[in-house]
C-alpha cells in the first residue's frame, strides 16, 4: 500500500459487553464508501488501550472485513512488548495491510528501550510498520535521533507526527526537521486535525485523522486540495471545522469523536468505555453547532 493521502481513523463504539459490531462495521464502510487512501482500526479514537486482546483481534477482523478494496492499518500498541507482539500476530492474521504502532508508557521509556520495542516487533512483521509518535496521549517523547533509528528497520513505511504550526514557513520548518533524519522510503503522516492542512501544504504526505473516520468525504476534500498544492483551498475547508477543533484541545478528540458519532446518528449513546465519560450537555451543543457551522448533514 502507499502511505499517503487520507487515513480515516474510526471511532470504535465500546459497550459494557465489548464492540458494537454492527455500528462500527457501518463506520468502517462509510469511510471505504467515500474513497479514503486508508483505514486505520484501533487508534486513540479507536479505543485500543480499553479493549481486550481478543476485542482488539475482532475489531481488526471487522474492519478488513468491511473496509473492502480500501488498505487497513491495525493499531497494535500496548504496554509490554508481549502483549504488542500477539496484537501484531492477530492483526496480520486478520488480514492488515499494515501495522501502526505508539510506545505506551507506564514507567518511562528511555529512547533506548523504545527502540528495542521497535526492533522487536520489526522482527516479527511481514507487513509494513507506521511509527507512532503521539506524546500528549502515550507520554513518550521521540527524539529526533530516534526518528532515525526507527526509520532504518526494514518494514518502517512511514512516521505519524504530532500536530504541526499553523503558520506556512513554521509548519515547513518543523516537516524539514523530520526529513533530515528520514530516508526518502519514509514518508510524513500529520495528525492534529486542526493542523492537517498545514502539514499537508508543507509537504507531509499524509493526514492520519480522527475526523476522517467521522467525516470522510469533507476530510478528502481537504486532503486532496492540500496534496495537489491547493493551500488556500485547503485551509478554507479546514476552517469550516474550527470550532470542532476548538472542542478537540478543551475535551480531548477521544471524547468529542463519541459526541460527534452521535450526533449524527452513527453510534448509539453511552459507547465510551468506563471510565471515560462523554461531553456534558452543554458540550453536546457546542458539539451540534460546530457540526452545523461547518455545514455537516445528518446521514439519512
Amino acid at each position: 500500500m502507499e502511505f499517503t493521502g487520507l487515513s480515516a481513523f474510526p471511532f470504535t463504539p465500546i459497550t459494557a459487553s465489548g464492540v458494537d459490531e454492527s455500528d462500527y462495521a457501518r463506520i468502517v464502510e462509510r469511510s471505504a464508501a467515500a474513497g479514503v487512501d486508508s483505514i486505520c482500526a484501533l487508534g486513540s479514537t479507536g479505543g485500543y488501550a480499553y479493549l481486550s486482546a481478543a476485542e482488539r483481534a475482532r475489531a481488526a477482523a471487522l474492519t478488513v472485513a468491511h473496509a473492502g478494496p480500501v488498505p487497513v492499518i491495525v493499531g497494535v500498541s500496548a504496554i509490554r512488548t508481549r502483549e504488542v507482539l500477539a496484537n501484531v500476530a492477530a492483526a496480520q492474521s486478520a488480514g492488515a495491510a499494515a501495522v501502526l504502532l505508539a510506545p505506551m508508557t507506564y514507567q518511562p521509556l528511555t529512547q533506548d528501550e523504545a527502540f528495542g520495542l521497535f526492533e522487536a516487533v520489526d522482527a516479527e512483521l511481514s507487513v509494513p510498520l507506521v511509527v507512532y509518535d503521539n506524546p500528549v496521549t502515550t507520554g513518550f517523547t521521540f527524539e529526533r535521533e530516534l526518528h532515525a533509528r526507527v526509520a532504518a528497520l526494514p518494514s518502517v513505511a512511514s512516521i505519524k507526527i504530532p500536530a504541526v504550526p499553523t503558520a506556512p514557513a513554521e509548519a515547513r520548518a518543523r516537516v524539514a526537521s523530520y526529513r533530515a533524519h528520514l530516508p526518502d522510503s519514509v514518508t510524513l503522516g500529520v495528525s492534529g486535525d486542526g493542523t492537517a492542512a498545514a502539514g499537508l501544504t508543507a509537504g507531509c504526505d499524509a493526514w492520519y485523522s480522527v475526523l476522517g473516520g467521522l467525516l470522510p468525504a469533507e476530510s478528502l476534500a481537504l486532503t486532496r486540495a492540500a496534496l495537489a498544492g491547493d493551500a488556500g483551498t485547503a485551509s478554507t475547508l479546514s476552517a469550516r471545522f474550527d470550532p470542532l477543533f476548538a472542542l478537540f484541545a478543551r475535551y480531548g478528540s477521544y471524547r468529542v469523536a463519541a459526541a460527534v458519532a452521535e450526533d449524527l446518528g452513527l453510534v448509539a449513546p453511552g459507547t465510551l468505555p468506563h471510565p471515560v465519560r462523554g461531553i456534558e450537555p452543554a458540550g453536546r451543543l457546542a458539539v451540534a453547532a460546530a457540526l452545523a457551522h461547518a455545514g455537516v448533514a445528518r446521514p439519512r
